[in-house]
């Protein structure tokens, strides 16, 4: 726990958890945490006063920005689930550059911070989006701060690492890709289903907690299986990895399609406030951009 807020969001037990921290020191500290952060009621009124501070961040197609009110936005979790070669981790590299941007160009004047947990990330596809940009490849490599995770504890010892970091600098974006996969491979067999979705609920609350804390954007991709309960004459026969867990969790949830060519589909599947709707957008090599004729 790094910032007030994190102490304010904390259990007793948490508290007491840390070697040193007693009971009563821990009933102390969270009063004082939370006369600091107001965790209280609020009225409605005051509630859209502060999401009126919270930004956008463009995805590089003005046609997706539009569908997303401005673009992916910051203080929540956004999942992006589809299949292969549909552009998830194109649009993660995508973020990672416009994010550093100015406000008034789409951007969060922040640094990223990417968890790769499938040995996907590319630094070179960061300098090619930051020249569409005008913008200097190696100062926008050097504002990604970047993990390569290998088991599903060490994605959780990750994230501790990030909150320490986001205390100290001006972060706007945070990414998992992808966030179940893991999860998936660490915890096999039906046997380990329970466990499983334990711990990726403990992740995901993480995510959620830092996304509230830091006011960052947090991005996390998900792959698709075979949708069990469908039969043979299932509209989809595919759904999103981790079941109500992970679609609880996400505040926002975007299924990617492949449509023509290097044209994609984004289609809005959940949000508290987006309609459903869908938007194409291509996948270009100074990143995504709309639609290719």
């Amino acid at each position: 726990m790094h910032t007030v807020d994190a102490v304010a969001m904390a259990t007793k037990k948490q508290l007491v958890g840390i070697k040193g921290i007693s009971e009563v020191k821990a009933e102390k500290m969270l009063k004082a945490a939370q006369e600091l952060v107001n965790v209280g009621f609020t009225t409605a009124a005051d509630v859209l006063e502060s999401r009126k501070d919270l930004i956008t961040l463009s995805t590089g197609s003005n046609a997706v920005d539009e569908l997303l009110k401005g673009g992916i936005e910051t203080g929540s979790i956004t999942e992006l689930f589809g299949e292969f070669r549909t552009g998830k981790t194109q649009l993660c590299h995508q973020l990672c550059v416009t994010c550093q941007l100015p406000v008034d160009r789409g951007g969060g004047e922040g640094k990223a911070l990417y968890i790769d947990t499938e040995g996907t990330f590319r630094p070179q596809r960061l300098q090619a989006i930051a020249e569409r940009y005008g913008l200097d490849g190696d100062s926008v490599l050097d504002n990604v701060a970047f993990a390569r995770a290998y088991n599903s504890e060490h994605q959780m010892q990750l994230l501790i690492q990030a909150s320490a970091m986001m205390a100290e600098s001006r972060f706007a974006l945070v990414i998992v890709d992808s966030a179940t996969a893991l999860f998936r491979t660490d915890y096999s067999g039906r046997g380990e289903l329970a466990a499983r979705q334990q711990e990726l609920a403990k992740f995901l609350r993480a995510l959620t907690k830092m996304a509230d804390e830091f006011g960052v954007a947090v991005v996390i991709t998900n792959q698709m299986t075979a949708n069990p309960d469908s039969g043979m004459f299932a509209k989809d026969p595919l759904q999103p990895i981790g079941g109500n867990i992970m679609a609880h969790a996400s505040c926002t949830r975007l299924r990617l399609k492949k449509s023509r060519g290097e044209n994609r589909v984004m289609k809005v599947v959940d949000s508290p406030i987006l309609p459903e709707s869908d938007a194409i957008y291509s996948i270009t090599e100074q990143g995504i951009q709309d639609e290719l004729n």
